[in-house]
């Protein structure tokens, strides 16, 4: 067996892992609010920030850290909502997407005038080493077994959720039609609300497992994670949380295999490369469905 082909595959899917635990908060606000959060990147940021503050200057230990960096993200996530968004429920598209820019661009210099500029190097939070396999010929970090379970784990909890509870069924009904919905007696504001802060308490958990694997953190380490987590989103079928996650791993292994062996510069080119392939053959992604406008 090809134990740097496994190894590969392993370093991908974890990798994968981080981007379908992100895409599930843009493809569950996009499900529910039809609208795309691109400031949604920079939440990550902002929950690896205060990760890393929790453990450098309060000593405190990383299950607490990770706590306060999801209340922090979660408020901040109602924060940006009710601000932000809300104001524009009955606006164009567009005026939604540039206030979107506009509020990343706004938490990308806010951290910058706070932290600064210069890398802060995040200690993993993760509290095993690696695992060697096969006589020391495969070695799994414990970064990359803990991200996988997460990732598996949020998952599976979210579907439950959204299958089974009350709030879950309300998202349910404010995604198939929201006017309809508030006849029923749903309140839109809060069930929306609930979205950006389920959404965001899962980008400060992909902050932390993102900073744990690649230490270096910065005011814009979420952007380009964001971008590729709204193209696995895109790619397994924006609304679908399966889909999130099928498209979120299908991205990490292809982004490491390209890194391995064709071109670590063009890697970046191949993802979205072949997300243009996949959107020419079925434009709804992997699992999405065709939605059909009734008139």
């Amino acid at each position: 067996m090809n134990m740097t082909l496994v190894s590969n595959l392993i370093n991908g899917i974890s990798l994968g892992s981080v981007y379908a635990i992100i895409a599930l908060g843009y493809t569950m606000v996009y499900g529910i609010a039809k609208m795309l959060n691109f400031a949604h990147g920079d939440v990550i940021m902002v929950g690896a920030y205060m990760c890393f503050c929790s453990m450098t200057y309060l000593s405190l230990p990383p299950i607490v850290s990770i706590l306060i960096a999801m209340v922090v993200c979660t408020l901040l996530g109602v924060i940006v909502e009710v601000l932000a968004y809300r104001p524009l429920r009955k606006a164009s598209s567009l005026a939604v997407l540039i206030t979107a820019i506009g509020v990343s661009y706004l938490l990308q210099n806010a951290a910058l005038l706070i932290w600064g500029s210069a890398p802060k190097t995040f200690s993993s939070v993760v509290p095993f080493g690696s695992v060697s396999l096969f006589n020391g010929d495969l070695i799994i970090t414990g970064e990359s077994i803990v991200t996988v379970a997460a990732c598996v784990v949020i998952m599976i909890c979210l579907t439950v959720f959204t299958k089974k509870s009350r709030m879950g069924k309300a998202m349910r009904a404010v995604s198939e039609d929201k006017d309809a919905a508030q006849l029923m007696g749903i309140n839109v504001n809060k069930t929306i609300a609930i979205t950006f802060a389920i959404g965001s308490a899962l980008a400060a958990i992909a902050g932390v497992l993102l900073c744990s694997a690649y230490p270096a953190l910065t005011p814009t380490t979420g952007s380009m994670p964001g971008i590729k987590a709204f193209t696995a989103a895109v790619f397994g079928g924006i609304g679908s949380i399966p889909g999130a996650m099928i498209g979120g791993v299908l991205l990490g292994v292809i982004e490491i295999f390209s890194k391995s062996y064709i071109s670590s510069e063009l890697a970046d080119a191949i993802v979205f490369g072949v997300l243009i392939v996949v959107l020419l053959v079925k434009p709804t992604g992997l699992l999405g469905k065709k939605i059909t406008e009734k008139v």
